[in-house]
């Protein structure tokens, strides 16, 4: 669904611009509302109101008898809002969740699949920087169609 990085920086609003390929599959799918929220790695979650739903209902299937299913719905929801994507394409971001993932002007807007993520650009290079080296290993274990192996 969504694919690529794309370098874009906050406008005087604190808005970013949505990649327009983006924004082309989010009309074809009738989104007109996103949700943003905290995501792993300090980088930002972005969804539409299918994928959100959809997530929701799964971390509400998580029990709050357990402390960190708790934790992690109170993190993830409390920093949560919906926003809209204005006619120029772009969406603003509450300070708060600037402040979580240090975003200060320039930003990665990365596609992955099912999900849009915003990085700080620094942020971004230093996962990539550290993550790339161990890529081959990762899709070794992952994606190992021999599951006796991929448990060693």
């Amino acid at each position: 669904m969504f694919y690529g990085e794309y370098e874009h920086s906050l406008d005087k609003k604190g808005r970013i611009i949505i990649p327009s390929s983006f924004r082309d599959i989010l009309k074809e799918r009738y989104a007109d509302k996103l949700f943003i929220a905290r995501g792993l790695d300090r980088c930002l979650f972005l969804f539409t109101e299918d994928e959100w739903k959809a997530l929701e209902k799964k971390f509400k299937e998580l029990s709050f008898t357990k402390q960190g299913a708790r934790n992690f719905n109170r993190i993830f929801f409390s920093g949560s809002c919906e926003v809209i994507c204005d006619k120029q394409g772009r969406v603003l971001i509450p300070q708060t969740l600037k402040a979580y993932a240090e975003i200060k002007e320039n930003v990665m807007i990365v596609g992955v699949s099912d999900r849009i993520e915003i990085w700080a650009k620094e942020k971004w290079r230093e996962f990539i920087d550290n993550s790339m080296n161990s890529f081959e290993d990762l899709a070794e274990k992952l994606l190992d169609s021999n599951p006796e192996k991929s448990r060693e």
